[in-house]
Formats: C-alpha cells, sequence, structure tokens
C-alpha cells in the first residue's frame, strides 16, 4: 500500500498538481470487502525432464484482479476467458510483469467451437515450451466466477481513460477484486514412484515360444494435470488393451485354440514422460535378469495410442519390416482384415526414423527400436505431433472417442493379431473370416472402460503406487492374465531423469475490496 501511495505521490510531483490534491489523495485506504468467493484453481505443469525445465515455477497468489484488456497488468492477476484467448494476449500480460494468469474454462467443453478448442490444443506445447516465473492458473466457470469476471472486465475497461488526473482518481477509488491462492508455495517431490504392470499369457508348446508384446501408456497430459483426462489419449489405447486381455485369455483357456505364442501385455507409467516407466522396464528385463520373455524371440512389440476415433489406422514404423518377418505378417495381417472386413476404414503403413537428438522421442516403439526390439506403434493420428496427444481438451465430454470406431479398431487388432497367432494366411483361410463376433468384442464394456478411465484426471504426478487408478488396473489384469506383478521406477537422486512438483491444485479466494477517500 506505501509503495502504491510513493508511486502516485512521485508521479503527481513531475505532473505539477497541486500538493494540496497530493495529499488528498494519498489520504487512500482499502475498506473491508464486501463480497468473497471461494474456488478450486490449477496450475500450470511443472516438471524437469532430463535436465530441462517446463511450466509455472510458482504457485503463489495475492493481488488485484484485471482483465487482459487492461492497459495496466504489472503486478496483477490477469483473468482471461478461453474463447478470448490467445498466445499474443498471454504474451503481453508476461511482457507487462503481470503478477499471475488465470485462464477461465467453461464447464462443458463441448459447448466450445471447435475452432476455439483446435487453436488452444494448438497452443498448449507453446505454453509449456519455456518455463514461465509468474503463477498461471485454470478455473472452471460457474455463475459467481463469470460474475467476477464481468465486473473486472468493466473496472479494467474504466481505466483507459486518457486523463492522468482521471485515471490517479480512479487509482484511488477503485473497486476490485483481490485474488489469493491458499496454498504454499510449490516444492519438488522426494522420492515419487511411476508404477508400470505387465502379466502375460503363456503359449501351449515348449519354453522356447515367440512372444508378442502389448503396450500402451496409461498416463495422461495437458498443459495442468488435474485438467489431463486423456480420453484418446490415451484412454482409448488402454481400453483396447484390457479388451484384448480379456478376449486372448478366453482363447488360451482352451486346449484346442492355446497357441504357440506368449502375449506379454505392459501398462507402462511416465508414458507423457519420455515412456519412463517402458525405459526401466527394458532396463530391468534387458540388462538385470538371466530370466525374461523379452530376452529371446520376441516377434515383436504392437504400442496402442489413440485409437478412438477416425477412419484411418496408421502404423508407425521405426524401419520397414521385412518381408517374412513376424512383423510383416501383422501388416499384411492388417491390411488384410481392414480390406475385406472394414472397407471404410483407410490403413497405411508410416515410416519415420528414430531421431535421438530430439529431446523426446516421438512415438512408444522407439523405446523398443533402441534396444533393437522390432515394434511399432499403432494409432489413428498420422503424427506424434499431433495436438491431441497433449491436451486438456482431450476428454470425454467432447467427442474425441467414438465407441462405434473404438470397438471397430478393437476387432481389426485382435483379428489381425489372431491371424498372425495361428497363421491363418498360410492356411488358406480367407479374409472375410471373423474369428471374433460382434457379440466378443463388448462395445458396452469399451465404453465402461473408457468411462472409468476418464472419471478423474490420470498425470502421472497425480497417481502414486497406491492410486485407484493403478490398483483397479492391477485388478483388471489379474482378471484375466497370470503373473501380474508391478514395475517402480523413481528418479536417481544425483541425476533425476525427471522431477515433479506439488501444489497443482489450490483454492483460490476472490474477495471484493472498495478503495476508498477519507
Amino acid at each position: 500500500m506505501f509503495e502504491e501511495a510513493s508511486e502516485v505521490l512521485e508521479n503527481m510531483l513531475k505532473w505539477s498538481f497541486p500538493l494540496s490534491l497530493v495529499l488528498f489523495l494519498v489520504l487512500v485506504c482499502p475498506l473491508r470487502a464486501e463480497a468473497a468467493h471461494e474456488f478450486s484453481v490449477y496450475r500450470m505443469q511443472q516438471y524437469d525432464l532430463q535436465g530441462q525445465t517446463y511450466g509455472s515455477r510458482n504457485a503463489i497468489l495475492n493481488t488485484e484482479a484485471r482483465t487482459v484488456d487492461a492497459e495496466v497488468l504489472s503486478r496483477r492477476c490477469v483473468m482471461v476467458r478461453l474463447a478470448d484467448f490467445s498466445y499474443e494476449k498471454y504474451q503481453k500480460a508476461l511482457r507487462q510483469s503481470a503478477g499471475a494468469v488465470v485462464i477461465i474454462l467453461p464447464q462443458n467443453m463441448s459447448t466450445m467451437p471447435q475452432d476455439i478448442v483446435q487453436q488452444f490444443m494448438e497452443m498448449e506445447p507453446e505454453l509449456l515450451a519455456t518455463e514461465t516465473i509468474v503463477p498461471v492458473y485454470f478455473a472452471l466457470e460457474d455463475e459467481e466466477l463469470l460474475s467476477i469476471y464481468t465486473q473486472t472486465q468493466i473496472s479494467s475497461s474504466s481505466q483507459g481513460s486518457s486523463s492522468a488526473a482521471e485515471v490517479l482518481l480512479h487509482t484511488a477509488t477503485a473497486n476490485g477484486f483481490q485474488m489469493v491462492t491458499s496454498g504454499a508455495q510449490s516444492k519438488a517431490v522426494s522420492d515419487w514412484a511411476i508404477t508400470s504392470l505387465e502379466g502375460r499369457l503363456t503359449g501351449a508348446g515348449g519354453e522356447d515360444l515367440p512372444t508378442i508384446v502389448l503396450v500402451a501408456h496409461y498416463d495422461s497430459f495437458g498443459v495442468a494435470p488435474w485438467l489431463s483426462y486423456g480420453a484418446d489419449s490415451n484412454g482409448s489405447g488402454v481400453a483396447i488393451l484390457l479388451e484384448l486381455a480379456r478376449l486372448f485369455s478366453r482363447l488360451y483357456s482352451y486346449k484346442r485354440t492355446h497357441a504357440g505364442y506368449n502375449l506379454l501385455f505392459f501398462l507402462s507409467g511416465g508414458g507423457k514422460f519420455n515412456y519412463q516407466g517402458t525405459k526401466r522396464w527394458l532396463e530391468d528385463n534387458l540388462d538385470h535378469t538371466d530370466s525374461s520373455l523379452l530376452q529371446d524371440n520376441v516377434a515383436f512389440v504392437l504400442c496402442l495410442d489413440s485409437l478412438g476415433n477416425s477412419d484411418n489406422l496408421h502404423l508407425h514404423v521405426s524401419k520397414p519390416p521385412k518381408e517374412g518377418s513376424p512383423q510383416h505378417a501383422l501388416l499384411k495381417e492388417l491390411e488384410t482384415v481392414a480390406a475385406h472386413q472394414h472397407p471404410d476404414l483407410k490403413f497405411s503403413m508410416v515410416h519415420k526414423k528414430i531421431n535421438l537428438a530430439d529431446d523426446t522421442l516421438a512415438w512408444e516403439h522407439e523405446r523398443f527400436g533402441i534396444r533393437r526390439l522390432p515394434a511399432f506403434t499403432l494409432s489413428h493420428l498420422d503424427s506424434h505431433r499431433s495436438p491431441e496427444r497433449h491436451s486438456i481438451m482431450d476428454m470425454r465430454s467432447v467427442p474425441h472417442v467414438d465407441l462405434t470406431k473404438l470397438s471397430r479398431n478393437t476387432k481389426v487388432i485382435a483379428e489381425a493379431l489372431a491371424r498372425v497367432i495361428y497363421n491363418l494366411t498360410e492356411k488358406g483361410v480367407s479374409g472375410d473370416l471373423q474369428i471374433f463376433t460382434e457379440q466378443m468384442v463388448q462395445e458396452d464394456q469399451l465404453a465402461s472402460l473408457v468411462d472409468w478411465l476418464t472419471a478423474q484426471p490420470r498425470a502421472a504426478q497425480l497417481l502414486d503406487k497406491d492410486s485407484s487408478i493403478v490398483n483397479t488396473l492391477e485388478y483388471h489384469l489379474n482378471r484375466y492374465l497370470k503373473d501380474v506383478r508391478r514395475h517402480l521406477v523413481r528418479a536417481d537422486k544425483r541425476d533425476p531423469e525427471f522431477v515433479f512438483y506439488d501444489q497443482l491444485k489450490q483454492t483460490m479466494n476472490s474477495n471484493f475490496v472498495h478503495f476508498g477517500l477519507f
């Protein structure tokens, strides 16, 4: 308060105003708060990955509110609604040394025009590309918050007066909202464990059977962890993996259909953080043990990522499979099933070499490729840069997951895998033959899985080893698979690959304050 009064006095002296007016205006006192509102706010990501810092590095907020259109934003809490948000306005707030930024989102994202949703998804990586010193929060709009925003907008617009005296008088007699967070400053979370889950179906016919590995990362990602629900990326991949476990467990329970392949299912944690769970799992299996299904005779690794929409299906590969290999067999069977059973589906292979110079890998299969295991990723997205993979807009309420297409994609993958496992093409079985009937691939089951997966955020920073999501995933695997076990990843204490921070969700208090004159 005294600092602001000093600035007022200095400016008035520069303008040569009468000293009596200066002294009169300095006698300003904030009156008591006339109204208050309490609401939840969700902080922007804050993490370190491989020595690089990302996101908002501050969590404390105690400053007066302004809207982004106000002329003066310095040391103010800048509020902006999603419909009015742009990267240019965000940069304007930072350039003017705003004290904080609060982005207001609608309660129901499906009400937003798709062009605004798409625009924001494309901006999210830019918001996180560099660290931001000021706290950046997101809030869900309600009636009280909308009223606060409207009043703040009126107050902010009135500051565009051309008269210096009017500006000063307004400053001295302003009505405004003081925004205060209730939490503490953020700090690094020590000894955080990322959990991955493994289970298997053992094939018939001896110990030296080839192994097919099916992988899906279960964590989600977006600009704010508490708003990251990941319906398509990668709730859809997890739902399909669990459904495949159910389907093939039934086939492997009968002697006549017990195939000569081991099936290894892996739900990886930390997928959105350069696949940390997969990295450690490979190290444990290939470097620190003498007995592992990954040691010898891996037919291929199939990673499932974002499969809940579109009439396109892409097999992303780092190296085109050689003819005659099991990988090539899966490629051809996917083509066969798509062409004969689902002509509406456009299937293609996308070849992209692994770029080790990049800070992060493009797809999960690249983790396996680095260890010389044949692997690929199946996705309806044609590029790893698709903004849908890292967005808080990837919600169940927004139509990112089409259950009919999710069910179809599940059936395509199941049919193609079965044709490889039972060698049906070489046996002359027509591509029209369906191993799994419509009743076997259960759309209701998939719907329940997606609804459950998107009922709460699944950001890696929110899922410790005892979280309900991890426990429930383990329960589902135990229903269908054998030898289900957990794999924990903790960051190296001396040179951590990743660092997470707390204070990602707080309560914000908005108090209406009137500054008056004696």
